[in-house]
């Protein structure tokens, strides 16, 4: 399962990437992946979920990442900007995955699509969005 949900982030990440460079409606975006993309050991559903629930949260993440980093948001890689919502959409609302699990797929992604260093800029941030979204989580894993 753990594959399939890394391939559903993987793709979840394209397709957001797609909406936000051209606005295009998000369902005519997952017919595309679904219809045309390599869609084989994905977590279909939890792509849906990603591509459908991250952008109705996009204001309150972007709120989160403007407390959080010393730029705008729209001034961060695009890539990076869709990793860094479908990691706050999970440490937000997918309570089930644990932060370290979140902030290591999203780290993964980064080294596959990111800026040469925006894995390190990806790993800062989500930890310390998840020292405020997961802060009884973090202070039992020892974490501060």
């Amino acid at each position: 399962m753990s594959r399939a949900r890394s391939l559903a982030r993987e793709r979840a990440m394209q397709a957001l990437y797609q909406w936000q460079m051209t606005g295009q409606d998000l369902s005519d975006i997952e017919q595309q992946f679904i219809s045309g993309q390599e869609m084989k050991g994905v977590d279909k559903e939890y792509f849906k979920e990603l591509l459908h629930q991250v952008p109705r949260h996009i204001a309150q993440f972007d709120e989160i990442c403007g407390e959080l980093l010393s730029r705008p948001i729209e001034q961060v890689d695009p890539v990076e900007r869709a990793i860094l919502r479908i990691g706050l959409y999970e440490l937000k609302q997918r309570i089930d995955i644990p932060y370290r699990v979140v902030i290591n797929e999203a780290v993964e992604l980064a080294k596959g699509y990111g800026a040469e260093a925006g894995h390190k800029f990806i790993n800062g941030t989500l930890d310390k969005a998840a020292k405020s979204l997961r802060e009884v989580e973090m202070k039992a894993a020892g974490r501060k």
